[in-house]
């Protein structure tokens, strides 16, 4: 019995910016008693079915914007004998789809490190579940990837995970509903220890992939302080101080390596916080702007975040502290007008933001948005080859709508060319050069130009912001762009590194 663990992605260009870091984490769940599982990650070429035999276990990771894919791989694996297991945040939240549409046997609902040597057994001896329930597991018994089974020179980045959950509860993300809300966070040993393998096999570049890496803010801490409640104060405090250990660990790491991280607005109140990430070497962070509005905000669950120019100065705070942003934005708010496009446009380049994304508001599964979104829609008759809008990613890509959720004031159209427009303006040559000053060689500044064009050229063949015409460009692109930039970002491996 060989065991395949699959990434599906509907297309596939040689290289990956960052690794799908689930495959690998999985990979060190399985018993070595089955040998080394096979891994395939179809952003970097496609899965072969041929290879798949009666009696092999198929595991596939999706979620809503790759299942249609991974259903298909699921089929093609069925038809072939072997045992289809699905797992995922969307399997967590469809799990029938994966029997109607991918051919599963059993599905995994939840985090699969501890689970996962139960589905192989189960399937070895013929005795599968058609449900697993992988719950969420405690910190202490997250796994470290398998890193020796990636191939190499595939990925610029490598990915290392040191919490999972989010206290915060936005209406347009699941993370706070799956993962939950109070953070699991990992020791620093095996972090570093991670950390220390990678860079031995020549990475200096990490992704601390996590859903919020600034779990504990000062306002929660006060909060505990005011409502005397000791007992939540000291767990806050503990997990902030774990906080700080690690990153002051990170700052002993070579000094050649970079990480980026996902983090809250509120990390620009906290001085030390960020004077921590400096030190950390910690130089990039994406987060979550989403709108510059309070009407926005405030539509979104998001009122945390400043608007205006006092978002501007928060978002500056970031680079004041060496931390280079790369700022996401949601267009098609309801609370959006014509002029807000023109705003955000500008704010994005007054903040000093390094890289911005400018995306489509979109009803996501498992979220507020789609909860109140699905219930507008249940009325509707429309179907698109089967589907209802409500089950938007199993319409075939080239049929699916450019907007999921009508707006008051403007169209579909008008919100589609005036978010391409601002996907233009911030990624022209000129506003991409004058951004690059963050760096000093021009070596380094013509680097900056080909990472930004890949970024965006990346970016263009999703949502609402491009057209199929487009969609075929960019990827043209992006394939003649990832292999340049995948030697900007390779080092010189350091096997005696301890």
């Amino acid at each position: 019995m060989r065991v395949f663990l699959v990434n599906p992605n509907h297309l596939s260009f040689g290289i990956g910016v960052i690794t799908p870091r689930w495959l690998y984490v999985l990979a060190s769940a399985t018993p070595r008693s089955y040998g080394d599982p096979v891994l395939v990650d179809e952003t970097l070429a496609p899965m072969d079915c041929a290879q798949v035999q009666k009696g092999d276990v198929v595991g596939i990771g999706i979620h809503s914007g790759n299942c249609l894919r991974g259903y298909e791989v699921g089929r093609a694996a069925r038809d072939r004998g072997a045992y289809v297991v699905f797992g995922g945040i969307h399997t967590s939240l469809f799990p029938e789809e994966a029997f109607e549409h991918g051919g599963a046997n059993a599905v995994v609902k939840g985090d699969g490190d501890v689970i996962w040597a139960k589905v192989l057994a189960d399937c070895q001896s013929g005795l599968v579940q058609r449900v697993y329930d992988g719950g969420r597991i405690e910190a202490g018994q997250f796994l470290p990837a398998r890193w020796d089974l990636m191939p190499p020179d595939s990925y610029m980045w490598a990915s290392v995970q040191t919490v999972r959950g989010c206290p915060k509860h936005c209406s347009f993300c699941s993370v706070w509903r799956t993962d939950g809300q109070k953070p699991r966070q990992r020791a620093s040993d095996s972090i570093i220890g991670e950390i220390i393998e990678l860079r031995r096999m020549g990475f200096r570049f990490i992704a601390l992939a996590d859903d919020n890496f600034y779990p504990v803010t000062l306002e929660d801490l006060e909060l505990a302080r005011r409502q005397k409640d000791h007992h939540h104060l000291a767990e806050l405090q503990a997990t902030r101080d774990e906080r700080f250990e690690l990153m002051a660990r990170l700052a002993l790491l070579p000094e050649d390596m970079v990480f980026y991280t996902q983090i809250t607005m509120e990390a620009a109140e906290d001085p030390d916080f960020l004077d921590a990430m400096q030190k950390a070497r910690i130089k990039g962070a994406l987060v979550g702007v989403e709108s510059v509005t309070p009407e926005g905000l405030k539509a979104i669950f998001k009122e945390f975040n400043y608007a205006g120019r006092d978002l501007v100065q928060r978002l500056r705070t970031f680079r004041e502290h060496g931390v280079h942003v790369l700022g996401s934005f949601i267009f098609g708010l309801p609370t959006d007008r014509p002029d807000t496009f023109e705003a955000t446009a500008t704010l994005a380049a007054d903040a000093n933001l390094t890289f911005a994304q400018f995306v489509m508001l979109t009803p996501f599964p498992g979220t507020v948005d789609f909860q109140r979104w699905e219930k507008t829609m249940a009325s509707d008759p429309t179907r698109i080859e089967g589907f209802p809008l409500t089950r938007y990613w199993l319409i075939p890509q080239a049929q699916r709508p450019k907007v999921y959720m009508s707006h008051p004031l403007m169209s579909a159209e008008e919100i589609r060319w005036r978010s391409q427009a601002v996907w233009d303006r911030f990624y022209s040559l000129p506003s991409i050069w004058k951004r690059s000053n963050c760096v000093k060689s021009l070596r380094a500044r013509l680097a900056f130009i080909f990472i930004s064009k890949l970024y965006r050229q990346m970016y263009a063949n999703t949502g609402i912001a491009t057209d199929s015409a487009r969609s075929n460009r960019a990827n043209r692109w992006a394939r003649l762009l990832v292999k340049p930039c995948l030697r900007l970002f390779q080092a010189p491996p350091m096997p005696e590194l301890m």
